[in-house]
């Protein structure tokens, strides 16, 4: 499995860096060229490749690492990798909670790596996350509440300083964050 994880991350961070290279304008472009380059990916990949969560975030964290090769870090061009790696992998039969569990994860380590602000970072991809599951035709109010549990955990484990922090922009900055927290907390 390792084996395959790692010719995704590849896959994909050679791909979305030969396609952003190759177009003038980095903006708008970088959801449709990484949900497509996903969509190829997991068609080569096989149908085993659709389960789990280990391929969102190797999806993730590949396009992620072919968009910094063209110099964009930004929470924007986080955001949208995160949309494209929803996007394509539920079109291909991915398990659309599995998406966004595994894209907002790794987008928050990336995020970190990245040097980008996690509280602004947070909200921004748990939003993402949830439009990204509404353009599939998924159950919003479901991505969302799958999103803000996955940030909550990932960032517990980038240490209770920044959990604190998470949980906080979450209540400020994300629609029916409180409710969700107040369940996960009973």
């Amino acid at each position: 499995m390792f084996q395959i994880i790692s010719k995704i991350v590849e896959s994909v961070k050679n791909g979305v860096t030969a396609a952003l290279k190759g177009g003038t304008e980095i903006t708008g472009s970088i959801v449709n060229v990484v949900k497509n380059i996903v969509v190829n990916t997991l068609k080569e990949t096989g149908e085993f490749a659709k389960e789990g969560l280990d391929i969102p975030v190797s999806l993730v964290k590949g396009a992620f690492k072919g968009v910094s090769e063209v110099g964009s870090t930004t929470i924007h061009s986080l955001k949208e990798v995160v949309e494209g790696v929803i996007q394509g992998f539920t079109e291909t039969g991915g398990e659309p909670n599995a998406a966004v569990r595994g894209a907002v994860s790794q987008a928050l380590y990336e995020a970190k790596e990245a040097g980008i602000d996690i509280k602004d970072a947070v909200v921004t991809i748990v939003k993402s996350a949830a439009e990204s599951i509404a353009k599939t035709g998924g159950d919003v109010k479901e991505a969302t509440k799958v999103a803000i549990i996955a940030a909550i955990d990932t960032a517990k484990e980038m240490g209770e300083d920044v959990a604190t922090s998470v949980r906080k922009a979450l209540l400020e900055g994300v629609e029916g964050a409180k409710e969700i927290l107040e369940e996960l907390s009973s």
